[in-house]
């Protein structure tokens, strides 16, 4: 048995953000597999908080908490650095995981003597956080993107990726697709249905602002709040502004309070359809692989790594086309029967291997590289 411990300041149950949904997918794969896994986040305590997560009291960030709190918080690395080696250490950590590069302190690497430690990598690298980036990658043994986008990403920027690993992220509630009546109900009169971070950049209210005047169907969309934000005020613009377009579209816009991270898949299984609406680039998508996992085809603008992701599982629009034709896309693929049940059958494929267990399977064959043959043993 292993002890693995994944460091990331945000964490929390149920959190809307990929990072946090990987790392405890993950988790999950490896306590499947014998070995034992917690998280190490920053204070306060929250209410989720279960034995398998670790809060520090050396950094203390609020909520919603932008970059430059948590720059100040580690202005002087001492405190969090001390306090999280011993931490680690009290803990027996075998493998340290570092969730991102400042977020995850993983430009600081206060690992414990003997450790070996992995880079989760769930952004691309940009030029104004490169340095911080190039002090996490240079300090960890393995650098796991959590796709083959982000891999291309760094390859093409001219980073060496030789100690880079691929780690798909693992989906942690399995659902039933619906069957073949149920889902031609769907397609006829089902709901569109959305779900993500509040955030302008996620592009709901701009989706929802293109809606087709003879659009007659409900779009539900849930928008959850992060305990981060890039911009300050971010998340309630991007409140306002569906709301908004609720009320010049009562009846059909509907605003849900966010779910937890098991609730997602089989509210999906309930659609006709999710649109991905990101105006940026994703790097992976976890609503787009719990709507697939679901049976439920996507649509998505031709950027990042949804369409990678998809295949013939949904519909693909151009960019330059924006909202206008990403409904195009909604309305012809739920309009065209066959096309249709061909996406929905193609869908679950696309993520049947994004388990839990097959995400520890890689992730342990990645750090045990990384470590002496009799402590490859631990770790299998």
């Amino acid at each position: 048995m292993a002890v693995i411990a994944f460091v990331l300041l945000t964490y929390r149950e149920d959190h809307p953000s990929g990072i946090e949904r990987a790392i405890a997918s993950l988790a999950e794969g490896l306590r499947r597999a014998g070995h034992e896994a917690f998280t190490v986040a920053s204070g306060p305590a929250h209410p989720s908080d279960g034995p398998d997560v670790e809060r520090l009291t050396s950094v203390v960030l609020p909520r919603p908490a932008l970059d430059s709190d948590v720059l100040d918080a580690l202005k002087d690395p001492g405190p969090v650095t001390e306090e999280t080696r011993a931490v680690l250490t009290r803990r027996g950590a075998d493998v340290v995981c570092w969730g991102a590069p400042v977020w995850g302190l993983g430009h600081l690497h206060p690992a414990p003597q003997g450790a070996v430690t992995a880079l989760m990598a769930h952004n691309a690298i940009r030029p104004r956080s490169a340095a911080t980036w190039a002090q996490a990658i240079s300090a960890a043994d393995v650098v796991l993107p959590a796709s083959s986008y982000l891999l291309d990403a760094a390859r093409e920027s001219g980073h060496d990726t030789g100690k880079w690993t691929v780690l798909p992220n693992a989906l942690l509630a399995p659902v039933t697709p619906p069957g073949y009546q149920e889902r031609e109900q769907l397609r006829c009169e089902g709901p569109l249905r959305l779900v993500a971070r509040a955030v302008p950049g996620k592009g709901q209210a701009a989706f929802l602002r293109a809606m087709p005047e003879g659009w007659r169907r409900p779009v539900e969309v849930v928008l959850a709040e992060a305990d981060f934000e890039f911009t300050r005020g971010e998340t309630a613009r991007a409140l306002a502004d569906c709301r908004a377009e609720r009320e010049r579209r009562p009846g059909l816009v509907r605003i849900l309070p966010a779910l937890p991270w098991r609730d997602v898949p089989p509210f999906l299984a309930g659609a006709a359809l999710t649109p991905v609406t990101s105006l940026e680039p994703e790097t992976f998508s976890f609503v787009a692989a719990e709507s697939l996992s679901a049976g439920t085809p996507v649509t998505a603008l031709d950027i990042g790594y949804v369409p990678r992701l998809l295949g013939p599982a949904g519909a693909i629009t151009p960019f330059a086309s924006g909202m206008p034709g990403m409904w195009g896309a909604v309305i012809r693929l739920l309009a065209d029967h066959d096309a249709y049940h061909a996406a929905c059958l193609a869908a679950p494929a696309r993520v049947a291997a994004h388990t839990p267990e097959r995400a520890a399977e890689v992730f342990l064959a990645a750090v045990g590289q990384s470590r002496s043959p009799a402590a490859r043993r631990d770790l299998n």
